[in-house]
């Protein structure tokens, strides 16, 4: 699922009720996710941030900003806060499964609607604007609302979207795509701030003010142009300052991560680490400030465990345990990943998933009346086990004593293993999701000819995707014989049986969601299409059965 998320600042901190009313429009959508209402009443300001699949962020957003149009008045606005609109900048970040070039394609379609629908003028900003000249959102509002009616008549001023005419009432919107912001402190054995600083200044991009003599209160040393010379700090996109926790009774280096992808938040943390030990001092833990995206913590979890030269194939969650014990994020307040991480937030917590389940709960459900879960979706279960199986003979394989120099070997093959074992647990529920969509296809009415031309466009289209959920787990299932192959060849000789039993499942996954595949691929119109995938699953059982045999036979021949 692709995710990114907006965070639009409101001109309004102080009115409750106006800031309800705007959140409730983003509530209003469907699958979107309201995650934080920020008002601020000296900056008489609110951030919002919200978070969802492009396409309902995009009309949520919308929503709002026409409604902030309708509410706020800015003739009447007045805060600390530099502004210049109702709603005064609208960002949209890329979270998960998305590029920035299409975070910014989304930026540029919302702003063209807000400028043609509700006739705002509109600017677009960072990633999303192409002339560089004018892509910084201070750049852009230097003049700030009351010296845009003048500004925007300007030739070099005129809006990207919407009506070169400024808007007494709703002012001017910049709309655009950024990299996602961390928020990120990182904490000290010290109280002083000013070693604090000494660290924070070693870090951050923008580094230190080169002084004569005394690095702090020395005279600035400036260059030809009477401009300050600066040693730039050590992590690109970061910025950074020291200060002291009174709640806590510690110092700290506050830090905002600008670009993840450039310095991410492990690296963050060790060269804080590395740059307090070479000045005495040393880190206790960390906290992070909002919220994380999963990416971050799973990229951080294994760059910890291959600093120790451990197999990095390892769960989803072993990898968050990994990275909270290894960065100390519990220090001063439990850190808790299903309320900070992006997309916990956003899982559907009322729903019964087949894969959460415990295994009695599972196979009771299974038993019971209810048609589903069947055969498909203990097909993937079983494909599931087997590649769970094969990864943990890779897991073994990596720490087995005397075999050190090969742990990055059993590593990779065991984060492939994770990889097939995600995969395969994902389509145990979609396989049910599968037939539960027959089913209400099956269900709608067929009074009129348009109703039953509807329907049985809906059969038909439920039927296609019941026909490539199975599909997909023999192609996953058969992948994983691999892993389970090269475990039966090279791996820990004490798991070779593991490696067996592994080989049945994922040979038993193949076959049975082959057999969904069949069953469904006889109600589906298009010949095509069923001939083409009975093809190729044909050669996917034929080389998932073969894979059997070699791994069985590796295996009897290594237990006799």
């Amino acid at each position: 699922m692709q995710l990114i998320e907006c965070v639009p600042n409101f001109s309004e901190g102080v009115n409750l009720d106006i800031i309800k009313q705007i959140t409730n429009e983003v509530e209003s959508v469907e699958g979107v996710r309201l995650l934080n209402v920020d008002p601020g009443k000296a900056t008489n300001r609110t951030v919002v941030t919200f978070v969802g699949e492009p396409e309902k962020v995009i009309e949520a957003a919308f929503l709002a900003i026409k409604k902030a149009g309708e509410l706020i008045d800015m003739s009447k606005h007045k805060g600390e806060h530099p502004r210049m609109g109702a709603t005064d900048v609208c960002p949209l970040i890329p979270i998960a499964n998305i590029t920035m070039q299409e975070t910014a394609a989304y930026a540029k379609r919302l702003a063209k609607r807000v400028g043609e629908e509700l006739f705002i003028p509109v600017y677009l900003y960072e990633h999303a604007q192409e002339d560089k000249s004018r892509n910084n959102l201070s750049v852009i509002r230097a003049g700030e609302y009351e010296g845009f009616f003048k500004k925007i008549k300007l030739p070099q001023w005129k809006p990207d979207f919407g009506p070169v005419e400024y808007d007494a009432k709703r002012g001017a919107t910049v709309i655009g795509a950024r990299d996602f912001l961390i928020a990120y402190n990182v904490n000290l054995n010290t109280t002083s701030t000013r070693r604090a600083n000494s660290i924070a200044f070693d870090v951050r991009e923008a580094g230190r003010v080169l002084r004569e003599g005394d690095p702090i209160n020395g005279k600035i040393i400036t260059d030809e142009n009477g401009k300050p010379k600066s040693i730039p700090g050590s992590l690109k996109s970061v910025k950074a300052i020291g200060w002291f926790i009174e709640e806590y009774g510690v110092a700290q280096i506050s830090m905002n991560l600008t670009n993840i992808e450039v310095t991410p938040l492990h690296i963050a943390f060790d060269e804080v680490c590395k740059k307090a030990a070479e000045r005495g001092m040393r880190v206790t833990g960390s906290e992070l400030v909002g919220l994380v995206p999963l990416k971050s913590m799973l990229d951080a979890g294994k760059y910890f465990l291959l600093k120790q030269q451990r197999s990095v194939g390892v769960s989803e969650k072993e990898l968050i345990r990994i990275a909270i014990l290894s960065m100390g994020l519990s220090e001063l307040a439990p850190f808790n990943p299903d309320e900070r991480i992006i997309e916990y937030l956003l899982k559907d917590k009322g729903s019964s998933k087949l894969a959460s389940m415990s295994l009695i709960d599972f196979a009771d459900e299974t038993a019971s009346e209810s048609p589903a879960p069947g055969g498909g979706s203990i097909a993937a279960y079983l494909g599931a086990l087997g590649a769970a199986l094969g990864t943990m003979v890779a897991n073994l394989s990596s720490h087995k004593k005397g075999w050190d120099d090969r742990w990055k070997e059993f590593s990779d093959w065991a984060e492939k293993g994770q990889q097939y074992k995600d995969e395969l647990l994902e389509l145990v529920d979609l396989d049910t999701a599968a037939f539960n969509k027959i089913m209400e296809a099956f269900g709608l009415s067929k009074s009129t000819p348009e109703e039953k031309a509807a329907r049985d466009k809906a059969i038909q289209d439920a039927t296609k995707y019941a026909i490539e959920i199975p599909f997909k787990v023999m192609k996953a299932a058969c992948g994983s014989m691999t892993v389970i192959k090269a475990m039966a060849e090279t791996g820990n000789p004490n798991s070779i049986s593991d490696a067996g039993v592994a080989a049945l499942c994922a040979r038993s996954a193949v076959i049975g969601a082959f057999m969904n595949v069949k069953i469904n691929a006889s109600g589906y119109k298009d010949k095509a299409f069923t001939d083409e995938i009975i093809a190729e699953g044909n050669e996917i059982e034929k080389q998932a059965m073969e894979l059997e045999k070699e791994i069985i036979e590796l295996v009897n021949l290594k237990i006799s």
